[in-house]
């Protein structure tokens, strides 16, 4: 019997260490965010779509991090996004304190091959997403162009502020010969409108799901006419609004053109830099699931005319995984169409 005593300690020892491991690791997680604040990183101008998302879900999320840190919007526009994706990617803390909100075609830049962004998308850490994102071009009353086909033959000036759009008229004016003029120079949303009130350009584009509560009284009015929606799905209510791939006159074109509405997919997601500790990634993600069920943010979702769609981390980042996975001569033709080949 004395022999067995030691062996019966041993195995009580060891059982108690298992029990109190979750223990331990619970109480590292509920320390860790207690007394931080957390840096929401928007790679946008104040005002637009990925702005209003992003400031809603930061003022929500923080409740649903173990010791409920502030969690601080802060705009970083710049070269359609990638001056933010840049900074998360090399430059941000890797602890779980700065996350962000990035321009959704982030991943088709990394494969045209965009010189400037610094960044491999598969390696960020993609904590989840809000909704998926169809934008629509939309031109004012008065533009020589009211329906979509019109720009084939008549010009049509457009405010580029995202990168998406600036790719998606790039690829519609060389492949198809549309006659679409870009303008860059406005930094977002807001002043893009502006500019289209003073007539300095004919059209802009904006996702649906903030046009349609944001510009609500101008389609009313008729002050606006929708052209063209950018995502691979129509949406329920624009069902006569042709798509851009309904624009391809034949298969190569229409694979082209499927490609880049592709990023609709991402749309509004949540990101984090790459290196973060496992566990760090998993309570983040577990946090966005709980704030995309969270009463309070859904009824300040409704009260703003917004809506959702998520997508978890865990299927978003496999998403974007896939991203890459075109063949070679295609990805070829679209950085040619995109004019990254001369």
């Amino acid at each position: 019997m004395r022999s067995i005593r030691p062996t019966l300690l041993r195995f009580f020892w060891l059982a108690l260490a298992l029990a109190l491991a979750p223990l331990h690791a619970a109480a590292a997680a509920d320390t860790f965010y207690k007394g931080k604040s957390v840096t929401f990183i928007i790679g946008s101008a104040a005002g637009g779509g990925y702005d209003t998302y992003s400031r809603l879900f930061a003022s929500h999320i923080g409740r649903h991090l173990d010791g409920q840190p502030q969690v601080v919007p802060q705009n970083m526009p710049g070269a359609g996004s990638i001056r933010a994706a840049n900074y998360l990617y090399n430059a941000a803390r890797k602890d779980g304190t700065v996350i962000g909100m990035l321009d959704e075609a982030i991943y088709l830049n990394q494969i045209l091959g965009t010189p400037e962004l610094k960044a491999d998308a598969v390696r960020f850490n993609w904590i989840g997403r809000i909704l998926p994102n169809s934008a629509i071009l939309f031109a004012r009353r008065d533009a020589a162009v009211q329906k979509i086909e019109d720009v084939f033959n008549k010009e049509l000036i457009v405010s580029t502020s995202g990168t998406a759009s600036k790719l998606n008229w790039t690829v519609l004016k060389k492949t198809l010969g549309m006659k679409f003029s870009l303008i860059s120079g406005y930094p977002g949303t807001n002043e893009s409108l502006l500019a289209m009130t003073r007539g300095e350009v004919d059209a802009l584009s904006m996702p649906w799901s903030i046009l349609r509560v944001r510009g609500a009284q101008m389609i009313r009015d008729g002050e606006i006419k929708l052209l063209l929606q950018t995502g691979t799905e129509k949406e329920a209510d624009l069902q006569r609004i042709p798509r851009m791939i309904d624009l391809a006159r034949n298969e190569d074109e229409r694979r082209l053109l499927e490609l880049f509405s592709s990023p609709s997919l991402i749309g509004r997601s949540v990101v984090a830099p790459p290196g973060l500790p496992p566990e760090r990634v998993a309570e983040l993600r577990r946090a966005f699931s709980a704030t995309m069920q969270d009463a309070t943010f859904l009824a300040d979702l409704k009260r703003a005319g917004l809506e959702i769609n998520p997508m978890t981390g865990e299927q978003l980042q496999a998403a974007v995984g896939k991203a890459g996975q075109f063949p070679p001569a295609l990805i070829e033709r679209a950085r040619r169409a995109a004019d990254m080949i001369k």
